[in-house]
């Protein structure tokens, strides 16, 4: 079915560490910092995103950064500020995207990104939280007439540089035994273009981010297929640099936050009239009782703020992945079957 092609070897996995070990001698015994007083002084939050991703982080047609990413950092925002407009977005691509974190360039990246042991451990960085529990697909052209990820033998797949995917593709085809050839592109834009073109077979990413690109295609989106395999975990989410447990537990909390408003019922909306309410907990969220804003360092109200702003976790999906045809699956609340789960507030 695909032209021939030699084995894959072991390329994508030492592309993967070798990344992975440069970054992480520069990450070695780096002190705290005291990025909540950062953020405060100079008035904004610096968040790197894809800035290229639809549904997850891409400019409107205003200007506006829309997307599950996006709306995760005016979350923070929200908690720190009481303003979630007080973002300045920075676009990083796969290969910068964790020297911009480590550098002090952005105070927190939310970029499509796999929390794994390796990165946390090696790269001095610490995930925060999970928005979005994904898993690695395969897309292909409804003209090559194949419906699985078992009939890609010999076949060219689009995939990125020092990612997660191009390591979980290596192992996938070298366990089914199979030789596929790696088309290796810097930029998520070059290999779709490269994709449509035909340049190679398929293309492998995260099935949320295929979804996104078969939906961008408009009226020619009927021409792909989404093939049924999935062949990994990809739990995608903030990060943070390790060490600065304040502001950790702020981006942790502000995810948090939202899981918690859809649980007790609470919308962008609705959340005025829960003022006066004698639930403990709903109490507790609003700020009228407890100290969890001064545990944080931030307002009583920052819970108030956060849902107020940006909304609740079924708002911000709803807004942002729904129109990509993504059913929440997984990502529904834990009370529905999902893994989204929140610890108690108190």
């Amino acid at each position: 079915m695909f032209r021939s092609v030699l084995a894959i070897a072991s390329r994508a996995a030492g592309l993967a560490f070798a990344s992975m070990l440069g970054l992480a001698n520069s990450a070695a015994a780096q002190p705290a910092s005291d990025t909540l007083g950062s953020i405060r002084a100079r008035g904004t939050l610096l968040c790197g995103v894809a800035g290229q991703v639809a549904g997850f982080s891409l400019p409107d047609s205003k200007g506006e950064m829309r997307g599950l990413d996006a709306d995760t950092c005016r979350t923070v925002a929200a908690a720190i500020f009481g303003d979630a407009k007080k973002v300045q977005f920075v676009n990083t691509t796969a290969q910068n995207r964790f020297t911009a974190l480590q550098s002090g360039e952005v105070d927190m990246l939310v970029r499509n990104t796999t929390w794994t042991l390796g990165r946390e451990a090696a790269l001095g960085l610490e995930f925060a939280s999970v928005n979005f529990y994904d898993g690695q697909g395969f897309m292909v052209k409804k003209s090559a007439g194949v419906t699985s990820a078992k009939q890609l033998g010999g076949a060219s797949i689009c995939v990125q540089p020092g990612t997660t995917t191009e390591l979980n593709m290596a192992d996938y085809f070298r366990a089914q035994s199979m030789q596929v050839t790696p088309v290796v592109i810097e930029t998520v834009e070059e290999v779709q273009k490269a994709f449509i073109s035909g340049r190679c077979d398929a293309y492998t990413t995260d099935a949320s981010s295929l979804a996104s690109f078969r939906m961008s295609q408009g009226p020619n989106a009927d021409q792909y297929l989404l093939l049924p395999e999935i062949i990994s975990k990809e739990p995608l989410g903030a990060v943070v640099r390790k060490g600065d447990w304040k502001f950790f537990d702020i981006v942790r909390w502000a995810h948090f936050a939202t899981l918690t408003a859809e649980e007790l019922g609470i919308t962008s909306k609705n959340i005025d009239s829960f003022t006066d309410s004698n639930n403990p907990d709903v109490q507790r969220f609003m700020g009228k009782s407890g100290d969890l804003g001064k545990m944080l360092g931030l307002q009583p109200d920052w819970a108030v703020e956060v849902v107020k702003q940006v909304g609740n976790f079924a708002e911000i999906w709803e807004r942002n992945i729904t129109p990509m045809g993504v059913q929440r699956g997984i990502n529904n609340l834990w009370t529905k079957g999902g893994l989204q789960y929140a610890p108690p507030m108190r």
